[in-house]
């Protein structure tokens, strides 16, 4: 095992590798929420603009994400009408303009249309929308007809949701730099696009799944000589389980 990596046990009681400079993160980032949840709800409480929010946004991508605000961090996509808040420079090119709205702000697509333009043009693939509370970062997935890039969320949390402290630590460490630097972001983006539905049901309908669903059936059946076969099996999947919703739920 590397030395920079432990074993620590899961909420489920399955013990997983952590490497080092992985929890030191986690914790700075765990830290940073704490630090900024005062401010964070002075902001709220005032509803504050656009320019205020701005300035917990750069020192939250500061002190928590680890992003340089002299060498990561830039204004210079910024124009006298409609502009770029901030983007992130790494090795000299766009990896992501940042979108900030005031705290009070509702956050959808229409905020970020000048930032997938930016993006696109400059072969960026990420974005990043928040108004200080919430934090979306999106991933540009290519057009399969080479089209406009479509922003897909890989990142979504709420810093005020008090029941979701884990979750937001997760989600902001695979926004920090360490975690660009060491691929745990693109692995977190294929993650997501493992779990679409389309994807998940053609693992499903795959012979390696069925393959090993037949045998766990033909083995709790008591008639394992029994061969099954795999297009039925993939009907009564299709149509009896997934389309009832007969999945049952395991914790």
């Amino acid at each position: 095992m590397d030395a920079e990596a432990t074993q620590v046990m899961s909420r489920t009681g399955e013990f997983t590798t952590t490497m080092g400079w992985e929890r030191t993160v986690r914790s700075r980032v765990a830290a940073a929420l704490d630090r900024f949840s005062g401010p964070l709800a002075d902001l709220v409480e005032r509803d504050a603009n656009d320019g205020d929010t701005r300035l917990l946004v750069a020192d939250f991508f500061s002190m928590g994400l680890n992003f340089s605000k002299y060498q990561d961090l830039t204004t210079e996509y910024r124009t006298s009408g409609d502009s770029i808040d901030y983007a992130v420079v790494l090795d000299g090119a766009l990896f992501a303009p940042i979108e900030v709205r005031g705290v009070g702000a509702e956050l959808d697509l229409r905020n970020i249309q000048m930032s997938r333009r930016l993006a696109t043009e400059q072969g960026a693939e990420w974005v990043v929308l928040t108004n200080g509370r919430v934090w979306r970062l999106y991933h540009l997935r290519p057009a399969s007809d080479g089209g406009t890039p479509r922003p897909v969320v890989v990142v979504d949390v709420d810093l005020l949701d008090e029941d979701a402290h884990e979750h937001n630590v997760d989600g902001l460490f695979h926004l920090t730099r360490e975690a660009v630097e060491h691929g745990r972001l693109d692995a977190l983006r294929q993650w997501r696009e493992g779990l679409e539905a389309g994807a998940v049901a053609d693992a499903l309908a795959g012979d390696r799944v069925l393959g090993a669903l037949r045998d766990e059936l033909r083995e709790r059946s008591g008639h394992p000589g029994h061969p099954g076969e795999s297009d039925e099996l993939r009907r009564v999947l299709a149509e009896e389980v997934l389309a009832r919703g007969l999945l049952p739920d395991r914790d």
